[in-house]
């Protein structure tokens, strides 16, 4: 029996690149294999002539006749660009020619020589938008990321009548949510457990014997191997990358390098500490969190999600989110040396939005300690908190702690 093929779900993307198109002439678009890079690409203006350098004709052409390939379209989308590097030279001389914008929609999987060839070779030509695993009102067919928006547009007040106003989803566990995750087959079209562990388990396999060979060359497989598996475990800790080391058995600075090759192909999210002082973020020291969620719960072998999965559902989508907004917030956490922690930070250049992830079904005014410590240490750029729970209501746990349902939020 034939499978039909999956309806299209519009991703909220869409108007952001058509946006970049509008005004640049060069758009990258990049994140992990299967985000739905190429799907997203096809979507794009009816205008645009496609080609896939996965065709292999077509990759010829890139490596022998790179110019003549621009010339097969007035408005060209190439996917899987990262095949041909040097096909990027050729784009350049096109728009150093003819700067039009829209001229060129690029996509790719992460690949430190393409990304140093794009940086050099398309300087000042080219911008970036990163794909993320589907957030769930993607998943549902909405195009949304979320309503994090009303946190940073609307005062304080208005936020307990917005989420009482706004539109509801559907009711649903949020650890269904992280099993399923974010990459489009799983997330909507396999249904039994271990069809889904099928999927991931090829998705990692292809990740290592291809994607890492474009990355890098890996000389300690089965250690990179084992420090997956370790961050997996770990996430919603704090970075320690001697433990890691340690730990997993190989060198602390092939730890580094392994951690920053799971970070480049867009798999591991490292979350910074928030400090006033923007050099000290540096050296403090990071969150681990999965860019899906449900990959992460595989790689561990966990079959019961925990609440630092509910944080890393609510981390996978702030990402998402931020790449609709015109500035990119920060995404941060906070940690006093007097053992005060707020979950997450959203900073913009003029305000901060700290935030609590309960997986609970109730909360209560101890649960917004922390946040209270923050709001008092930032008073200028913070008015209220926001406590996400698992319960039912919205309303207000302090007079300026705002407890909300994360299902009314994603």
């Amino acid at each position: 029996m034939i499978t039909p093929p999956r309806p299209y779900l519009p991703r909220a993307l869409e108007d952001v690149l058509r946006a970049r198109l509008a005004s640049f002439p060069v758009v990258v678009v990049t994140g992990a294999r299967q985000a739905g890079k190429s799907t997203l690409a096809r979507r794009i203006g009816p205008d645009r002539t496609y080609l896939t350098l996965d065709d292999l004709d077509v990759l010829d052409q890139a490596h022998n006749a790179p110019d003549a390939l621009l010339r097969r379209g007035a408005r060209l989308t190439l996917d899987e660009v990262q095949r041909a590097p040097d096909l990027l030279l050729a784009i350049k001389r096109a728009v150093d020619a003819e700067r039009v914008p829209g001229r060129f929609l690029l996509t790719g999987s992460a690949n430190l020589h393409l990304m140093a060839s794009i940086s050099e070779t398309l300087a000042g030509r080219a911008i970036y938008v990163d794909l993320w695993p589907m957030t769930r009102g993607e998943v549902l067919g909405e195009g949304s990321v979320g309503r994090w928006d009303v946190f940073l547009d609307q005062a304080p007040d208005t936020w307990a009548g917005a989420f009482e106003a706004g539109p509801r989803k559907p009711d649903v566990e949020w650890t269904t949510l992280a099993l399923r995750g974010g990459y489009p087959d799983p997330a909507t079209t396999l249904e039994g457990e271990g069809d889904r562990g099928a999927w991931f388990e090829g998705y990692l396999r292809t990740y290592l014997e291809r994607d890492l060979q474009q990355l890098a060359s890996i000389d300690n497989l089965v250690g990179f191997q084992r420090l997956i598996r370790a961050t997996a475990l770990r996430v919603g800790n704090l970075m320690n990358q001697a433990d890691l080391a340690r730990d997993v058995g190989i060198p602390p600075t092939t730890a580094q390098r392994y951690l920053h090759l799971l970070e480049v192909s867009y798999q591991l999210l490292k979350v910074e500490a928030y400090s006033v002082n923007r050099t000290k973020r540096l050296v403090k020291g990071p969150k681990l969190y999965w860019s899906d969620t449900a990959f992460a719960l595989h790689l561990s072998s966990e079959r019961a999600p925990r609440g630092a999965h509910l944080e890393n559902l609510i981390v996978s989508e702030l990402f998402a989110w931020r790449e609709t907004r015109t500035h990119r917030p920060n995404i941060l956490f906070w940690r006093t040396s007097k053992g005060a922690e707020v979950d997450l930070v959203v900073e913009t250049p003029t305000s901060l939005l700290p935030m609590e992830i309960k997986a609970a079904t109730t909360v209560r005014t101890q649960d917004a300690r922390h946040l209270s410590t923050f709001l008092d240490e930032y008073p200028d750029k913070t008015e209220a908190g926001v406590i996400l729970y698992a319960g039912r209501e919205a309303y207000w746990l302090t007079d300026r702690v705002f407890a909300v349902p994360w299902n009314s939020v994603i």
